[in-house]
């Protein structure tokens, strides 16, 4: 059978293994003490056929060429490629280089510059890190006072160290927005089924941005024209303006989109899968993932993905005091009944690690997304939150209206 290794330890990681794991012998590294067949061993001294790396700073780091250069099979772009990632401006002009359709945007390291800029601006005023944050590095806000500050926060290095020495500002974009998935082989790439995400702490979108409190798939406004649109102005453009660079993409080219009055336009790119997005995503193939993985991995896409008419929704639950200073070493109860609750597809375990009586307790911001599934997208939600209103521990806070109205 063939050995997959999958890099990561959250909840898209568990995802990634469950879905791989239905025609494959999966090991993930360092994984975590609820994920099966996790361990500490470094994936370099691991023996498998393919290797997915699944969160963004290993990629933007080189894990991908490391391997590259062992010989390995990896699905995950290279240090080159992950700079859709890891640089919100270098992405900005490649895209526009491009002529993929995006916000008008400005790139600043100094201040006064910045603040000037943002005179220029109408509401709502978009400010996003350069580098890496966790997904928290960006803020929407209709308050210029709010934005003036979050300039001298971010460039002064107090918000997000490092992170912010160079920013990004970008008018704000309304209408709904998704995320649409593709694998890409380097020259071609296909589309995963689309999802949205609830990015805001708190119910109706209101609170601080986070890395995602919930999701669901398929979406209905994401219609096939839509996303063969996406495919063939958006995708595509992109994996092309990169090989004139010389990077050759095998990976994840996540979209993150707007779709406004003028059509979609793109907010970002990401270079791995979604999380909570893979995990409703990933469970809903019925072709093989391992399979579209290793063609990929090997510059050659043969057979597109197909997906179940299911619905799927996660609802993630979150630590108090999450994102900014999460409280850990919380009992949680409740997993197996969730679990075994009627219509939960899986408990996507995260933040968590085990006390010393090897029982589990919160280890990290978002802890576990429970996602439902159903017929529709209504009663996918409504098993999601049937299963996660069994578990419990101190502090725990969950929004109430993931995929509510769809």
């Amino acid at each position: 059978m063939t050995k997959v290794v999958i890099v990561g330890s959250g909840g898209r990681e568990h995802a990634l293994a469950d879905v791989i794991g239905r025609d494959a012998d999966v090991i993930v590294t360092p994984g975590n003490p609820i994920i099966p067949n996790s361990t500490p061993t470094s994936p370099s001294e691991i023996d498998a056929d393919l290797y997915v790396i699944g969160p963004e700073a290993p990629l933007v780091d080189g894990l991908a060429d490391q391997l590259r250069e062992q010989g390995k099979l990896v699905f995950g772009p290279g240090a080159d490629g992950a700079q859709l990632e890891g640089s919100k401006a270098w992405m900005k002009d490649l895209v526009m280089e491009a002529g993929v359709p995006t916000a008008q945007h400005g790139t600043f390291t100094d201040i006064i510059q910045a603040q000037t800029y943002l005179e220029t601006m109408t509401a709502p005023y978009v400010i996003k890190t350069d580098g890496l944050a966790a997904g928290k590095g960006v803020l929407v806000t209709d308050s210029l006072d709010d934005a003036r500050v979050a300039i001298e926060e971010y460039l002064s290095g107090s918000a997000f160290g490092g992170a912010g020495e160079k920013i990004v500002l970008e008018e704000g974009l309304l209408g709904p927005e998704i995320s649409i998935l593709a694998i890409s082989d380097g020259e071609k790439a296909v589309a995963l089924s689309p999802a949205q995400d609830f990015k805001r702490l708190h119910n109706n979108d209101l609170g601080p941005n986070t890395g995602g409190m919930g999701a669901y798939s398929p979406v209905p406004i994401a219609t096939p024209t839509l996303v063969e649109d996406v495919l063939n102005n958006f995708i595509q453009p992109t994996i092309a303006a990169l090989r004139q660079r010389g990077i050759d993409y095998r990976g994840v080219l996540y979209a993150g989109l707007m779709i406004t009055e003028d059509g979609p336009k793109l907010l970002e790119y990401n270079v791995r899968f979604g999380d909570p997005e893979a995990q409703v995503v990933l469970p809903r193939f019925e072709s093989s993932l391992t399979e579209l993985l290793i063609e990929a991995s090997r510059g050659e896409i043969q057979t597109p993905p197909r997906f179940t008419n299911d619905a799927m929704v996660t609802v993630v639950c979150a630590t108090e005091g999450y994102p900014v200073s999460p409280r850990v070493g919380d009992r949680i109860t409740g997993m197996e009944e969730a679990s075994s609750s009627k219509g939960i597809e899986k408990v996507y375990v995260a933040g968590i690690s085990l006390d010393e009586q090897q029982q589990p307790v919160t280890a990290g911001g978002r802890v576990l997304a429970v996602t439902g599934r159903g017929v529709t997208i209504e009663s996918a939600r409504q098993n999601a939150y049937t299963g996660a209103e069994k578990i419990h521990w101190e502090g725990l806070h969950k929004r109430q209206d993931i995929a509510e109205g769809i």
